[in-house]
Order: C-alpha cells, then structure tokens, then sequence
C-alpha cells in the first residue's frame, strides 16, 4: 500500500484565496466555451490538491469561508458550534487510510494517495443543517461510486455503512464521563444513494486540503440530505444486506430519520424545517432567511430514488 507524504512547498508558492476565487471564474467561462480544463495544484500549507472543475455550481454566491470553517457540528471535538475550529488543533488525519470491506468481491484499505488517485474535481454544493441553517461550499472530492468500483460489491449488498475514527486522546469531545453521543459515529446510506453522481467523498474545500474542523481528511457529502449524514473522518466503509445503524438516528428516531433528505414539510418535533437561515453574507439568524428547497433544490437529480416512498414516514 502507498502511504501518503506531503510534498514541502514554499510558500511563495501557495496560491493566494484571491486567485482561488479568479481560477473560478476562468473555469466556468472555459466550461462556457465547451473547453476542458485542468486545474493546478492549490496547496495549503505544505499539502497541494490537484483537480478540475465539476459539474455542479447552483450559481449561488459562496458563503464565506471564515464561517465555514469556524461554524460547525463535529462532537467528537465539543457540542457548540465553535468547538471544533478552537479543539481541533490536536488531531493529526495524516497518514489516513480507509478500510472498505463487507459484501465485496474485494475488500481493501486505501491510504490518501490511492484516495486522490481517484480523480478530485471541484463541486459547489448547497448543504443544510437540521437545525435550519445553511451554506454553499465549494468542496473538492470524488465520487463514492468511484471508489465502491474498486471494491466490486456483490449483488447481496444493499447498504453501505460508515465509521468515524475514534482518538478521545485527539478529540476532546470523546473524553469525559457524561458523552453525547456513542462512539464511534456511524452513518448509512442506501447503496443506490452512494453511488449517485451527487455523492462524493470529500478531502478539501476552498481549493485547500480539508481543515480539521470540517471532518480531515474525508467525509462524506450528500447535499440532498441534512448535515448530519455527513459523517467526518471516515476510518470505515462496510457494505451490508441489512439497514445500517446510524449515530442520531439511533439516539432519538423520532427526531432524526435514516433518509434524512431535506424536506420542508416535515418539520422536527422542535422546530419548522420549512424556512432556513444562509450563513455569511451580512449576519446570522434571520437576517437570511428564505424557503427550504424540497431535496435541498437537487429533486430533478434525486427524488426518482424514492419513487413510491412516503417521505413524511421515511423522513
């Protein structure tokens, strides 16, 4: 197996943000032009990524990467939303490698080398949180399916279940008597929801390697859904016949379903689900607050996986 190790780059060489959002320009007017363009490297730090423009922008404006960075759910560093970013500092994601085994023809690990082999591109996604804010972030990832491909799942296997690693030693939040919540954090999805196009695994935004406090060095994203699902600091990925566990679903069911997909009508037993809050772009709570998309604007591309379903049962 290879291991991963980061290249030492000046820091002459690292590409200011300001570039960043220019090399977003160009590359959306390239795509206008029916060019295809390969981005270069971004590094932040000492870590470069390379990868190319992807193929869904909602056309929204960003929010600010300050927020993004500083305003997040990661428990395994604390349960306020500045934990993570101010906790963070001692965990260490690399080396990394993912262990993908279950009902495959061929179970493997795979370091962060092999993970970027994969081919990362560039997708801007809007994501929303149970608990009625939102954001659009330019995340960098790959497919999942990409990755489930390598691994050739049976016919058996109907799910696909993920693990968070478990450090009490580097995340705070899982040290302690009182715990919120069980370790390790486990996700799911339906084996059709991980290989949609939508469904990447993600391992940097903002044209830089993905920060601690936003789940180094993958999570998983599925923008159709709430945050929850997006389980951070994958060490696992098991596909199964059976309906996996999940972290919150398991804690309190009647609160946070195993789909988890955005839908304003059905609101949580504490809250309207029905208007969100965007973060960023002159204030908090109320001052951007607009409809909630049914899928989270993404139905035209996901709501055939649930043709037939009751989504206000499988919430």
């Amino acid at each position: 197996m290879r291991r991963y190790r980061p290249t030492a780059i000046p820091g002459s060489q690292i590409t200011p943000e300001s570039s960043y959002f220019q090399r977003r320009d160009i590359l959306r007017m390239t795509a206008m032009g029916g060019l295809a363009l390969a981005a270069p490297s971004l590094a932040f730090g000492t870590e470069a990524l390379e990868y190319k423009s992807g193929g869904y922008d909602p056309k929204e404006e960003l929010t600010p990467e300050a927020d993004v960075t500083s305003y997040n759910n990661f428990y395994e560093f604390g349960t306020g939303k500045g934990d993570p970013a101010a906790k963070s500092g001692d965990f260490t994601p690399r080396p990394w490698s993912i262990k993908v085994d279950g009902l495959v023809g061929k179970p493997a690990e795979f370091d962060l080398d092999a993970l970027t082999a994969l081919g990362l591109e560039e997708r801007i996604y809007r994501m929303r949180c149970v608990e009625a804010w939102s954001m659009v972030i330019p995340w960098i990832g790959f497919p999942l399916a990409s990755l489930l491909d390598r691994v050739e799942p049976l016919g058996s296997a109907k799910y696909v279940a993920f693990e968070t690693v478990v450090r009490p030693e580097e995340m705070p939040g899982q040290r302690g008597v009182f715990q919120p919540l069980n370790w390790p954090y486990v996700e799911g999805l339906r084996l059709d929801e991980a290989r949609h196009p939508l469904t990447i695994l993600a391992m940097g935004l903002y044209g830089k390697t993905l920060p601690n406090q936003n789940g180094a060095p993958v999570r998983l994203v599925t923008p159709w859904k709430y945050g929850f699902k997006g389980i951070k600091s994958i060490v696992r990925i098991t596909l199964t016949e059976d309906q996996p566990a999940s972290t919150w679903n398991r804690l309190a069911p009647n609160e946070y379903g195993f789909y988890a997909n955005v839908n304003p009508a059905v609101d949580h037993p504490r809250w309207s689900q029905a208007m969100e809050n965007r973060i960023g772009g002159g204030g908090f709570f109320g001052s951007n607050e607009r409809p909630t998309l049914p899928f989270n604007g993404y139905g035209d591309e996901v709501a055939s996986l649930y043709d037939g379903m009751d989504l206000k049962v499988n919430y």
